[in-house]
């Protein structure tokens, strides 16, 4: 049936431009000008099926294995999937609509199949293993012979060893799970679109500054409400709104419907999909022989063991719960001062946390704001990229974008003139874009037939604001905007032969190191002095002010480390229960046991977690950002300890050793080329200004 089905479609394949070979510069790029969702179908199930096709045909050869016949060729296959599959996901979560979220629940479960089709074929894993255990393999170059590692291990990691029975087990468990991830996000979406604060009167906009205040009054005439603004349910409206607004109700409404996200016992609630998620993945980590989901997903991270990750969370847990008491106790202080007569609540953190780093540093974030130019700061990170890494960037316009707000850069070598890949920029919040900021690689670098250019993207949901006014934003925004940047460079920097080895295909709790990293270069004096120019004036920030935001670096680090690592904790708790759970009180038991401060509530909680339950990705590896951050932390020690953050030569050592270097080499190892040594974590401590609790 498989076969007549592929023969059949073949015929059309011409009519479908989602099918067609990306074509034109650069090695050929989307073909955004030309695709419509009602396409989306058909082409997947015609890319599904020519996949299975190769798939077989390399399976099934009868010659011996070898790399080439047998890697190799798999690493050539399915270049149509890559295609289809990857212009799927940029309507997912940057053009999702009522249409197409129709298509993306029936083909969740299809892609799920197809990849336990492959996982899953006896005579491949014969042939990948027999390649796995020949002596012979060892006269390979080492990237080769990490390629047969990865594709080894990822079988097995997926149920190749298992028998018959188990396999069919694992395959309708990832499924269902296909459909419940969907479901998740989809929720997730409706539920920030589809709920706001409105701003009725003009006291409603007491204590927003101006670039905030006209972000609210664009976003009710964009959603056509009976209201002077509104403050939409995403992050980068709430926590301007929970900063500024000296509204202390209309911040708890707004606090209300953010941390109440995916949990209002609506048609959009989460709690019964994600306990069938959480069930489905501890069925599945049996069948696979681990105990939990979380020793089955550790299972390819640098951690590999559970409870290293809850050691390291609780080391820097205890002192920065701490830290948050004094935060709060400060903060209290300027309560009791006004005459509020009443304790600090989640909503009034940001605002009085603002008013304290007005009075301990002399330091307001609306003082800053006018000098953080998005375009600008954007600038300032190709100025970094060009001194760290020697690359240029070109904007291009002879590509097509699948939204007006999308814009394309080439990226060439400075030095050498070659052009390494094309990064699209899409920046702003609309109606069907997830929340967040991320990078994507649209194709991966690679060499094995002639130098393939890779394609990357950050996306991002800065509020526009009103028209011909320049987008400010804030300096917790422009260290997202760096850390986002940093993953696209560490795409765009690679430089390997394989595809599946490129970039950032690395250990999850070592892909967020290379972004962490990057955001340092934001603060520097040459990024500050030459990018952070006031809007009206031109001006650069005055040293004095400088001064200041340096003195400030560690204000607010007690309360972002809460947030995460409340989240990180309660992810990895969540995935070693055995048993099911209920999410509220799962939540507050394990917060209350950890002691958690009333004052804050978790970044992520149960049924909002995206990162967990949109998918596999960050399911029991949250924790990767603090493990990341450790990493982070050492390796920028290694500049402050030489000739500060332009040291040409530590710079080009970073760039060997890890920008460049992709999944060619053991995480830990490549990071010991660079720093000579094992990651310490004194170093995050110091980052961070905790005490320090011991030495790992």
């Amino acid at each position: 049936m498989g076969t007549a089905f592929f023969a059949i479609n073949a015929q059309n394949k011409g009519d479908n431009p989602l099918l067609k070979k990306w074509t034109g510069p650069y090695g050929g790029v989307p073909a955004f000008n030309e695709y419509k969702v009602s396409d989306f179908k058909q082409a997947i199930e015609f890319a599904i099926q020519e996949k299975l096709n190769e798939i077989d045909a390399i399976a099934n050869n009868p010659k011996a294995p070898t790399f080439d016949n047998t890697i190799a060729a798999l690493e050539r296959s399915g270049k149509t999937m890559d295609q289809v599959s990857t212009v799927y996901g940029i309507y997912r979560s940057n053009l999702s609509s009522t249409e197409f979220s129709a298509i993306d629940r029936e083909m969740s479960p299809k892609f799920s199949e197809f990849s336990d089709k492959i996982n899953q074929n006896k005579k491949l894993f014969t042939r990948v293993e027999t390649l796995y255990n020949a002596k012979e393999s060892k006269k390979l170059t080492s990237e080769q012979q990490r390629l047969i590692w990865l594709y080894y291990t990822n079988l097995v990691r997926q149920g190749a060893k298992l028998n018959d029975q188990d396999k069919e087990k694992v395959a309708a468990t990832n499924k269902e799970l296909a459909s419940l991830f969907t479901r998740f996000s989809q929720n997730l979406l409706a539920e920030e679109q589809n709920q706001y604060v409105a701003l009725k009167t003009e006291a409603d906009f007491d204590g927003l500054p101006n670039e905030v205040k006209n972000a609210a009054i664009a976003e009710a005439k964009e959603r056509k409400i009976d209201a002077l603004g509104c403050v939409a349910n995403t992050r980068s409206s709430i926590e301007p709104f929970l900063t500024f607004s000296t509204r202390r109700d209309l911040r708890e409404k707004a606090f209300d419907i953010f941390v109440k996200r995916g949990d209002n016992g609506n048609a959009n609630d989460n709690n019964t999909t994600l306990v069938s998620i959480l069930e489905l993945r501890t069925q599945k980590a049996k069948l696979l022989g681990f105990p939990t989901f979380a020793h089955w997903s550790l299972s390819n991270k640098m951690a590999k063991d559970p409870q290293k990750t809850l050691d390291l969370m609780m080391s820097v847990w205890e002192p920065d719960v701490e830290k948050v008491h004094q935060d709060v106790a400060e903060m209290q202080k300027i309560v009791d001062a006004e005459g509020g007569k009443f304790k600090i609540q989640p909503w009034d953190y940001r605002y009085y946390a603002e008013k304290v780093r007005k009075a301990k540093y002399d330091l307001d974030q609306n003082e800053v704001k006018p000098y953080l130019q998005l375009e600008n700061l954007r600038e300032g990170m190709f100025w970094v990229a060009g001194e760290l890494f020697h690359l240029n960037f070109k904007q291009i316009t002879n590509v097509p974008v699948y939204h007006p707000d999308v814009r394309v850069w080439e990226v060439s070598n400075k030095t050498t003139g070659k052009i390494v890949g094309l990064w699209y920029f899409d920046p702003y919040a609309r109606a069907g874009k997830r929340s967040g900021a991320w990078m994507n690689a649209y194709r991966n670098q690679q060499r094995l037939d002639g130098d393939v250019l890779t394609i990357v993207s950050n996306n991002c949901n800065f509020i526009k604001g009103a028209e011909n006014e320049p987008i400010l934003i804030s300096w917790d925004d422009a260290s997202t905007l760096f850390h986002e940047f940093g993953h696209a460079l560490h795409g765009l920097c690679s430089n390997v032969t394989y595809p599946s080895l490129a970039g950032t295909a690395v250990a999850r709790d070592y892909v967020e190191f290379p972004s962490q990293l990057l955001e340092h270069w934001l603060a520097t004096p040459e990024v500050l002095n030459k990018f952070a120019l006031h809007y009206k004036t031109n001006q650069p920030l005055p040293k004095a002010l400088v001064d200041r935001i340096e003195k400030a670096a560690n204000f607010g680090e007690g309360f972002a480390t809460v947030e995460t690592i409340s989240s990180s904790l309660i992810d990895m708790k969540l995935h070693l229960a055995t048993t099911t759970i209920d999410p509220h009180k799962f939540e507050k038991e394990t917060l209350d046991a950890l002691h958690m401060p009333s004052e804050i509530v978790m970044r992520h909680r149960i049924p909002q977690f995206g990162h967990i339950f949109s998918g596999d990705g960050y399911s029991a590896g949250y924790y990767s950002y603090l493990w990341a951050d450790v990493i982070n932390a050492d390796a920028w020690e290694a500049f402050t300890e030489g000739k500060g953050a332009y040291d040409k030569e530590i710079a080009k050592r970073l760039y060997d050793t890890v920008f460049s270097v992709g999944n060619t080499i053991d995480q830990e190892k490549a990071y010991e080329n660079f720093r000579g040594r094992a990651p310490k974590s004194d170093a995050l401590m110091r980052a961070r200004n905790f005490p320090l609790i011991g030495k790992k």
